[in-house]
């Protein structure tokens, strides 16, 4: 008699097949990166998707050998746990950290904000280009994913750039078979996508399998917020509530971490990775469409924020 294979076995196999299929891509491209670019590196916020993509690169090279730097454009308004968070992983890892902040081109004046409480997100374009120069990195591999927003789902896995930084739609070149183009002419780059074929819901599977370690503000906790424009607005120093807004403590977590002034947190009492699997299986908004307020715009808006140099 043939044996029976319990559902939930046969369930949790397909699933695990899944993850390696997109674990092994993952590493390839980052491997790829690491043999034909002469100076690349991985950008790394300490949210989510850059540590899938750095446990994927400690899985490819080994702890202490990871063979390009981190680097991290700062805006100034991080939460405190994720920056924290990421010296603390960066230093687990025996990796280089670069740190370049939005608040020293606005000392030298590359940056000037509108307002003073404008969120920063968008002059990361500038500061990120500033890097560039300074180090002279030919290929920039960050956490991008197609699922998060239309603008990218449009973007090659390896996505050119011109000498200033822009990204050209129209022009993007073939990649068939997994045989990517990766000739430059001088002063131009990549960004590269390794995670761009997963889906939230890959990630949190993958965070729950390989026990990925992530900020506690990912798992559910209890916060000031208020409602505004069908957001839970963080109430902090930088996002005071307004008048006539009411306070309320609620459970919350992030889906997704950024400039503090734009980044809200939505209802959840989900207080382990497996508990933000099944509560991601239910979702129908995408993380930054119900999680941004900075990304309340539309496809052509991001479009010509990314030709312009955005991540």
């Amino acid at each position: 008699m043939n044996a029976v294979t319990p559902p939930a076995l046969l369930q949790a196999s397909v699933s695990n097949a899944h993850l390696d299929a997109l674990e092994a891509e993952t590493i390839f491209i980052l491997r790829e990166v690491a043999a034909v670019f002469e100076r690349p590196a991985l950008l790394f916020s300490g949210g989510k998707d850059s540590l899938v993509m750095l446990k994927c690169a400690e899985k490819a090279f080994g702890v202490g050998h990871i063979p390009f730097p981190l680097l991290m454009i700062d805006t100034g308004h991080n939460f405190p746990e994720v920056t924290q968070f990421r010296d603390q992983r960066a230093a687990e890892l025996n990796a280089q950290l670069i740190v370049r902040s939005v608040e020293d081109s606005m000392a030298k004046g590359t940056v000037r904000l509108a307002r003073s409480d404008e969120p920063r997100n968008a002059h990361q374009s500038v500061t990120l280009l500033e890097a560039i120069e300074e180090f002279r990195f030919d290929a920039l591999m960050g956490g991008a994913r197609r699922d998060e927003e239309k603008a990218r789902a449009k973007e090659r896995i390896f996505s050119h750039r011109d000498s200033f930084g822009q990204w050209l739609p129209k022009s993007q070149r073939p990649e068939l078979w997994q045989l990517f183009n990766t000739k430059l002419h001088p002063s131009e780059h990549f960004r590269v996508f390794p995670i761009s074929n997963w889906t939230e819901l890959d990630v949190w599977q993958y965070i729950a399998r390989e026990h990925v370690a992530l900020p506690s503000l990912y798992f559910s906790h209890e916060r000031e917020v208020v409602q505004r424009k069908g957001l839970l607005v963080p109430v902090t120093t930088l996002t005071p509530a307004r008048h006539n807004e009411q306070i309320e403590r609620v459970q919350v977590r992030f889906r997704t971490l950024g400039d503090i002034t734009c980044t809200c947190p939505v209802a959840s009492t989900a207080a382990t990775a497996a508990d933000i699997v099944t509560e991601t299986l239910s979702v129908t908004i995408s993380e930054r469409g119900a999680t941004r307020m900075d990304d309340q715009t539309s496809e052509a808006s991001m479009e010509k924020r990314k030709a312009e140099g955005y991540f």
